[in-house]
């Protein structure tokens, strides 16, 4: 695990696998850091260099005030990879990663040959939607949205096991300011007619049970891009690295050979 110091913000990094590889990078969700990908790493191809960092406000990263735009997010992205030298990397983005994924596409394709967009969309929720619960943040703290995003991000199966309460102290523990900062940037960030001017190779991953991004706000986004491939992962919801690491590494090694990556 490493540190990187961009000036006004200090990125928590980690590499896996071979340095000298062909970089694949992992971008994680609202409200978790980069254990999120803790099932996968394991079960990726040998010879991979495997990237994966927490965002701004979360994590071991440092937390600026905020609020944050999309922008500033894709621009931490990019300035980590132009400071570990990575080029033509798989850029694999869940939910607010997967927004930062095609934000990063648009702006850098020399960082970027292709995209995993995992329970993500062009365009997530209404400004309503992200300023009731901002505001529900505020006043009570994230742990008055804990239970609900529980039910989001689980099946119910999963929700009854021993795991969830390590999930649930994942979430209520960030930084407010972070997910707060995190959801402003989601609430106006819109990337409907950029994503579908893309024509990188695409793979688009849904869970059946994601009561976050729908399988079907999945496979719209998937359609803005030509050629792209979707994929469904049944009984999981919106973490499906989490709870179905097996199917989900097995589509992600997949992809990447279908593309001749690594």
């Amino acid at each position: 695990m490493h540190m990187l110091d961009l000036g006004d913000l200090s990125l928590h990094w980690r590499e896996d696998g071979d340095p000298s590889g062909a970089p694949v990078v992992f971008a994680n969700s609202l409200g978790t850091d980069f254990r999120l990908w803790d099932k996968v790493v394991p079960l990726m191809p040998k010879g991979l260099r495997l990237i994966r960092y927490d965002k701004r406000g979360h994590g071991l990263s440092s937390c600026p005030p905020g609020p944050y735009g999309m922008g500033a997010l894709v621009r931490d992205a990019e300035r980590l990879l132009d400071a570990l030298g990575v080029r033509d990397c798989v850029f694999v983005g869940l939910s607010i990663g997967g927004m930062i994924a095609q934000g990063l596409a648009v702006k850098r394709l020399d960082q970027v040959r292709a995209l995993v967009l995992s329970n993500t969309g062009a365009k997530l929720g209404t400004p309503q939607i992200w300023a009731d619960r901002i505001a529900a943040i505020r006043a009570d703290g994230i742990e008055a949205i804990a239970d609900a995003t529980m039910e989001r991000w689980f099946p119910a199966t999963f929700r009854a096991g021993a795991e969830l309460p390590a999930w649930r102290n994942m979430l209520t523990r960030q930084p407010v300011e972070g997910y707060v900062g995190c959801a402003n940037a989601i609430a106006g960030a819109d990337f409907i007619t950029p994503t579908s001017g893309l024509t990188l190779p695409t793979l688009a991953i849904a869970g059946s049970e994601d009561g976050a991004t729908p399988p079907d706000l999945v496979r719209e986004t998937a359609d803005l891009v030509k050629g792209s491939r979707f994929e469904l992962i049944r009984g999981t919801g919106h973490l499906p690295p989490v709870d179905k690491p097996a199917e989900y590494a097995a589509l992600l090694r997949s992809f990447l050979s279908s593309i001749g990556h690594g």
